[in-house]
């Protein structure tokens, strides 16, 4: 991939990953105390400011955002729109409270109700995951935004692991496990986990270092819509639970159904 064939919005929604990822580390290194929100969780300084930038530097775009800490606006008002950005300014919140460096900065471009690319920036670790359908999969170092020959391209995972790697949350249950069982073809497999916060397991999917990640709790849209538009790019799926359809976006709820994810290897 050529930046000179990236289109414009793209690279600088990248950029904006990376100057958001600049800001919250900043803010990382000092004593945190969060507000608590009105639906119980938590939100800094570092949502906050992230999520400032962020809108700032996609303004030009002339694309609506849909951010958790921005005001949303009404579904009368949002099912007009043909496409809009989705984003996370800091997801894994409660992580970067607890320091063990599992947070992500995820910016989604949505097209009619479907992500079509995905950005998802890991501050600690100054890398970026991006991709979409018509572009392919790469990671990049913060440093290489401008120099294209040293991104690193990820095609689909073609193997397995044994035994197999759920990645998962920290709060992922013994009742979760079975579900996961249930409605799967996993269950004769000898499985380990990899438990970690917000969408940084992508660069674990997308690496095959996991299998398959399943969600049996409460996510919103910009917490999977990045990592949806990635994962399709390389024959992955993320499907409803329920219904074994794909994730749509800027539904009337903005709550997303539990969810399976998995890589090309495992469908």
């Amino acid at each position: 991939m050529k930046t000179d064939i990236l289109p414009a919005n793209y690279l600088l929604a990248i950029e904006a990953s990376i100057e958001a990822s600049k800001v919250i580390l900043r803010i990382y290194q000092e004593d945190i105390q969060p507000t608590i929100k009105s639906d119980g969780s938590p939100v800094t300084k570092a949502d906050l400011a992230s999520s400032k930038l962020i809108a700032e530097m996609l303004a030009p775009t002339g694309i609506p955002i849909l951010g958790e800490e921005l005001e949303k606006l009404d579904y009368e008002s949002r099912k007009k729109w043909t496409e809009n950005w989705c984003v996370d300014p800091l997801d894994g919140t409660k992580m970067f409270l607890l320091k063990n460096d599992e947070f992500s900065v995820n910016i989604a471009h949505v097209v009619n109700g479907k992500s079509v690319f995905g950005v998802l920036a890991s501050p600690t670790n100054r890398e970026v995951l991006i991709g979409g359908p018509e572009y392919g999969v790469y990671i990049l170092q913060f440093d290489d935004l401008h120099a294209p020959e040293k991104w690193e391209k990820f095609g689909p995972v073609t193997q397995v692991n044994d035994p197999l790697v759920v990645t998962c949350s920290h709060s992922f249950s013994s009742h979760q496990e079975e579900k996961l069982k249930e409605i799967t073809d996993i269950e004769h497999r000898t499985i380990s986990y990899l438990r970690k916060g917000s969408a940084i397991k992508f660069f674990d999917i997308i690496r095959g270092k996991a299998d398959i990640y399943p969600r049996f709790a409460p996510t919103m849209e910009w917490d999977i819509a990045a990592g949806q538009a990635i994962l399709e790019t390389v024959g992955g799926t993320i499907i409803d639970a329920n219904t074994g359809q794909s994730l749509k976006y800027n539904k009337e709820s903005l709550y997303n159904p539990h969810f399976i994810a998995r890589t090309k290897a495992l469908l």
